[in-house]
């Protein structure tokens, strides 16, 4: 039986705001999610980017401002909505917005890498709903113009990820301040045992909901591992981004220096791109998002921070131009396409020097990713890392040594493992015999 929003106990302005939207039937965490908020329970919520988690929470959280209205105390905030990045914060705001559009309320919206002032001043009467990044946030708590002693609900999002970027100490000292008495939501993509502590000591009896097994991908995205040289990575970009059917891609590097470079590289190509990092202003990033959101440019070249900050629909493919060093940074990465109902294609490039990566991401996601054969680098990174995981021949002092051990002669030579250690090496013997 198909389940809707009016199912889930929904208020009718709520359930107006969805059907303006286009709205008509609840993702799977928000039918597992909204009815147990509603009725006040904690929720430690597991589901991937991409799932509706916004909704799930967002639609609780307006339901009870409306239902249960309260006179604001200044520099307070009854709902608080912890993020980790600017990105994602203001997305979550959006969200709000949209949902909220025939609610009364206030919400203001604080992070880092802007002027502090206008959020100063969107705090000063108070709020209904605060969404911040830890960092902003402790550093306004600690000049005292926020509050968090009337917080109400509490809303941990994408709560790996900000492990990952190292804020577990600043979420642990904004708890601290909160009130004991409040309802907790804590979501995540993935659940290390950092995540399952820190959820221990923040929800009281909370309803579990795993909606897909932790670091599992999107069904709907054609994952493809396309092996290649590091010399050769721009080269291949190049040519993949020839094809008109990439329409709208996200390629990921593992460095802010990266990022600039492969966008550069792409503009001289002939293809449009901007870059998005920490280091770019937080007005840089906005306008890089808003190009690559209105189409203006083809290519958005982003670091893991912006893995789980950009919800913008038709992206077609994400392009791992350098694997992730941690598994689950890819399933966020490639968790940017495939959204709101759609196909996605996920490229990931392979030297080297990143087979350790691609094995420990196959067994994370518990599948195999496919390899792209059909391009015309892969030949050549088949034979480079034939070459690269070929033995080194013994120095001199150990040889002295094994012909001491073997009472001389020759030294003994060390067992070759490059039929183990280079991916896809059944393929690989294939094309040497051929």
């Amino acid at each position: 039986m198909t389940v809707s929003f009016s199912d889930l106990g929904l208020a009718q302005t709520l359930l107006s705001a969805l059907t303006t939207e286009g709205y008509t039937t609840p993702t799977p965490i928000q039918v597992a999610t909204i009815p147990h908020l509603l009725k006040g329970r904690d929720v430690l919520g597991i589901a991937q980017t991409g799932t509706g988690k916004t909704a799930a929470f967002a639609l609780p959280i307006l339901q009870r401002i409306a239902t249960e209205p309260r006179r604001l105390v200044p520099r307070s905030a009854r709902a608080l909505i912890l993020t980790p990045t600017r990105e994602l914060a203001a997305q979550i705001s959006t969200g709000f917005a949209t949902y909220g559009r025939n609610i009364r309320f206030k919400r203001a919206l604080v992070f880092g890498g802007v002027g502090q002032m206008p959020q100063v001043k969107s705090l000063i009467n108070g709020t209904d709903v605060l969404i911040a990044t830890p960092g902003r946030l402790l550093d306004l708590m600690n000049q005292g113009h926020v509050r968090l002693d009337f917080v109400e609900m509490l809303v941990l999002d994408e709560a790996d990820r900000m492990l990952d970027m190292g804020f577990i100490h600043d979420v642990k000292r904004i708890a601290d301040r909160l009130p004991k008495e409040r309802q907790t939501l804590l979501f995540s993509a993935t659940m290390p045992d950092s995540v399952t502590s820190l959820a221990a000591g923040l929800l009281k009896n909370p309803e579990r909901v795993e909606i897909t097994p932790t670091s599992t991908t999107v069904e709907r995205i054609d994952q493809k591992v396309m092996f290649v040289t590091r010399e050769n990575k721009r080269g291949l970009l190049a040519h993949v981004l020839k094809d008109r059917a990439v329409t709208r891609a996200i390629v990921f590097t593992r460095t802010k220096h990266g990022a600039d470079r492969v966008a550069e590289q792409l503009e001289k190509s002939g293809v449009s791109a901007q870059a998005i990092h920490g280091n770019k202003t937080q007005t840089a990033r906005q306008k890089a998002l808003e190009s690559f959101r209105n189409g203006n440019i083809r290519a958005l070249v982003a670091t893991d921070i912006a893995a789980r900050g950009i919800d913008i629909d038709g992206i077609s493919h994400v392009i791992n131009f350098e694997l992730p060093n941690e598994p689950e940074s890819y399933v966020h990465r490639i968790g940017r396409t495939a959204r709101a109902g759609a196909d996605g294609i996920a490229l990931s490039f392979c030297d080297a020097e990143e087979v350790g990566y691609l094995k420990t991401i196959e067994r994370t996601i518990r599948q195999s990713i496919p390899s792209h054969d059909d391009h015309a680098f892969h030949a050549v990174a088949i034979a480079d890392m034939r070459h690269s995981t070929r033995p080194k021949p013994a120095q001199k002092r150990q040889g002295q040594a094994a012909r001491h051990r073997n009472g001389g002669g020759k030294p003994a030579q060390p067992k070759s493992n490059s039929s183990r250690n280079t991916p896809r090496h059944a393929q690989a013997k294939r094309q040497q015999k051929g």
